[in-house]
């Protein structure tokens, strides 16, 4: 069965799921994609235009908690009988997700029940997940609480993966498919969600600068989850010289030292644009880029960390 969609999205993820759904045969009568930030144009409002679809960009849909009726009524002309939400960051009223006669599907970046939130991706490097995999589901009043449609996993995490390398390298693939799959059930009448158990449940709030700043005194692999979690946003901090810098590229390795943690060991021999810090008695941190306190991004070594200076 054919379906007329609304894609609420940006990003690539969100393009290359609207371009997939419209080769499998469905219209997509209705786009929303949120206002650009900055002189970059959003992938999915990009191709929205070149194919002809309709498109709002719309910075909310809510107004001091209350839907704003105008867009209501504009999404309620588009007719849908579906909305898929593939990267959505705008809060929905329940007039847009359960109006359509077939309700809505969501695209969530992990297993869930586990890593409910915002920053799911993050929350599973720095909190040591060893698997990860993609949830595509009904939204309900919860977050991220919803009955369970496709569910895909298997994904290992690696202990060099940053929240980057583990979504475009191979979650956002899967999630493409399983967005395809999951729309191609509900369109075949085929859809069977399953309730989500809160057996394993969690939820985590967004990573902000209070969980990014970094504390050298934790385990080494603590650290090195933390600055990686946090890469590229917001970037784990610590302070140094009196200005807050932030760290990415971090690479944990092994060698024996009697610094004190956070203390700048000089440059890595490996690659002599990157600097180490000390992280225990036994291990380092190889920094690969650090933005300093102006928001400029430079290597590590360009910084100007030198041996023996600490990062407190």
């Amino acid at each position: 069965m054919t379906l007329r969609l609304a894609v609420f999205g940006q990003a690539p993820f969100g393009r290359d799921v609207a371009v997939r759904l419209s080769e499998a045969g469905h219209e997509i009568a209705y786009t929303h994609v949120p206002p650009d930030r900055g002189s970059r144009a959003d992938p999915l409002a990009a191709e929205a235009e070149a194919r002809g679809w309709p498109l709002v960009r719309h910075k909310a849909f809510r107004r001091k908690g209350e839907p704003i009726a105008e867009r209501v009524e504009e999404f309620l002309a588009a007719e849908v009988d579906l909305c898929v939400m593939p990267f959505t960051t705008v809060i929905l009223p329940p007039a847009i997700v359960e109006t359509p006669r077939l309700g809505a599907l969501c695209f969530h970046p992990s297993l869930l029940p586990a890593y409910r939130g915002g920053n799911a991706l993050a929350w599973q490097i720095i909190l040591g997940a060893k698997e990860s995999g993609v949830t595509v589901f009904r939204p309900d009043e919860g977050v991220d609480t919803g009955p369970i449609v496709v569910q895909r996993g298997g994904v290992e995490i690696l202990p060099t993966d940053n929240t980057v390398s583990l979504y475009f390298d191979r979650l956002y693939p899967l999630g493409v498919d399983a967005l395809a799959e999951a729309v191609a059930q509900v369109a075949a009448g085929e859809s069977a969600p399953r309730v989500q158990s809160e057996d394993g449940a969690s939820f985590q709030g967004l990573v902000d600068d209070e969980v990014a700043r970094i504390d050298w005194s934790k385990p080494a692999e603590e650290v090195d989850r933390l600055i990686r979690g946090c890469d590229p946003q917001p970037g784990a901090w610590a302070q140094w010289q009196g200005q807050r810098i932030r760290l990415f590229g971090g690479r944990r390795g092994h060698e024996a030292h009697d610094a004190h943690p956070g203390t700048v060991l000089g440059p890595d021999p490996e690659d002599v644009s990157r600097v180490r810090v000390a992280v225990g008695a036994d291990s380092f941190l190889s920094i690969q880029k650090v933005r300093l306190a102006d928001g400029s991004k430079v290597s590590a070594a360009e910084a100007g960390l030198e041996a023996g200076s600490r990062l407190e």
